[in-house]
């Protein structure tokens, strides 16, 4: 399934490469800077009936944009980026359906676990997603924290994604190695999470054409679906009409009916 996305960067909807985060000035590399609000998005998607989409604060400054995105489309859309244990539930009040939290739920390159289990205290796991965005290294994918520049030491693997699946309800993982760049989605990656994700998962990263979604739909075995950015045609993009991956997520539903 189509699951969509609304990034926001310095106040404005964008696309960025995702492993340029982080970098110097001028070392950024933007693929789409929107002249219209994250509202607008938000409006589109819940016309449409898409639900799993996702807010991203990419740093400060963006809080009234992001809001505004989930009073448009109340209960319709998660919220990560800076979201921690004294936040969230003004994040919840806001409208966001569930909460995306990353870097604050790992400290020195492990899981924080009490620190999780505050959260999940305080919010409750229904509405919390882990996002476990990753880089390869060798062989095997590590999460990365802190704008996708700091590698942790927790691998994308079987025991640690069903240690982490008792504190959430989905998992989000970014490749972020081909984030952004358009030339295809890490197929080992997803295959992986196919595998072994025990919980719904949403990937992104590197997806350029329609048969993205399909190949995410056939190696996620039911268990992955795909988020779409820089390709999509609402971005600037030329790979993926959004009227078709409407289409694709209605056909989705259609059979399983």
């Amino acid at each position: 399934m189509f699951r969509p996305c609304i990034d926001i960067h310095e106040g404005k909807v964008k696309q960025l490469v995702g492993g340029t985060l982080g970098e110097e000035p001028g070392r950024l590399r933007t693929n789409f800077v929107s002249d219209r609000p994250a509202a607008w998005y938000a409006e589109l998607y819940k016309r449409d009936g898409l639900t799993g989409g996702h807010v991203i604060m990419l740093g400060p400054g963006n809080e009234a944009q992001a809001r505004e995105a989930l009073q448009a489309y109340p209960g319709g859309l998660q919220i990560g980026g800076g979201i921690n244990l004294d936040n969230a539930p003004g994040w919840l009040e806001a409208g966001a359906s569930h909460l995306i939290v990353t870097s604050w739920v790992f400290r020195q390159g492990q899981v924080d676990w009490e620190r999780l289990a505050q959260l999940r205290a305080a919010i409750g796991r229904a509405r919390l997603v882990l996002d476990l965005s990753c880089r390869r290294r060798g062989k095997d994918y590590f999460v990365v924290t802190d704008r996708w520049q700091k590698f942790t030491e927790v691998a994308i693997g079987p025991a640690n994604l069903e240690r982490l699946a008792g504190f959430c309800a989905e998992f989000l993982i970014h490749a972020v190695d081909v984030e952004g760049l358009c030339r295809g989605i890490d197929q080992e990656l997803v295959s992986r999470l196919g595998q072994w994700s025990p919980l719904p998962t949403t990937y992104a990263g590197g997806a350029q054409s329609l048969a993205d979604l399909e190949t995410v739909t056939r190696l996620g075995q039911g268990r992955v679906d795909l988020t779409i950015g820089s390709a999509l045609d609402i971005f600037g993009g030329r790979g993926v009409r959004y009227k078709d991956a409407v289409e694709f997520n209605r056909r989705c539903q259609a059979s399983k009916t």
